[in-house]
């Protein structure tokens, strides 16, 4: 399957804003925003014009790569968000909190997206006790997400709970520390997503 294999800090210049694509190395000084706040490229300093087309597709851009998806599968998830009855913008920002691979990040047990997807994908995660390797799955209300017992020593989850204190767990969750699980009290809302995302441009421009 394609994939970005780039560097991803090139992503966050681009966006002009921290995605926390590289887990704790965002928050430090070694962060390339904070280094090169300007686009790569030789005209990455240049002073650039912004038509209504390429705001909306910077902000789908935007957040196509804070949640590390591919264009078909953003794709596909806007087309469920079309579905759901109420805003379809919304939509679109709660099934994505809702993918299993940002659950895991989001309770702390990977330091980016990308490495709760490589949790997943080889079979570390639990969903109320079964063994799930579906990123994109959905969680519902009462799911039990959990670190499989065998994986719980891995340094990389262990480095990222310790440091999944300065992210805080979102209203929709409460974690369990001590036991390397989670639990989904309610769906998430639409307030609970702070980043700086205008999802009515991801709208008007799949509305073209």
């Amino acid at each position: 399957m394609a994939r970005y294999t780039g560097s991803v800090c090139r992503l966050c210049r681009r966006e002009n804003l921290k995605l926390f694509l590289k887990g704790e190395r965002c928050y430090t000084d070694k962060c390339a925003i904070e280094r090169r706040n300007y686009p790569p490229g030789q005209h990455g300093q240049a002073r650039q014009k912004f038509s209504e087309y390429s705001i909306q597709l910077r902000e789908k851009q935007k957040v196509k790569r804070m949640y590390r998806l591919l264009e078909s599968q953003f794709r596909r998830t806007f087309a469920m968000a079309e579905k759901v009855k109420g805003i379809t913008g919304e939509a679109l920002l709660v099934l994505l909190e809702r993918r299993l691979d940002n659950v895991v990040y989001r309770l702390g047990f990977a330091s980016s997206r990308a490495d709760a997807r490589m949790l997943v994908r080889h079979g570390h995660i639990l969903v109320n006790n079964r063994r799930v390797t579906i990123p994109s799955y959905y969680t519902r209300v009462g799911d039990v997400i959990s670190v499989k017992e065998k994986s719980r020593q891995m340094g990389r989850v262990v480095s990222a709970l310790e440091g999944a204190q300065r992210r805080g767990v979102p209203e929709w969750a409460e974690v369990d520390r001590e036991n390397f699980s989670g639990k989904i009290k309610i769906l998430p809302a639409r307030s609970d997503i702070t980043a700086p995302i205008n999802e009515k441009f991801i709208v008007e421009l799949y509305s073209k």
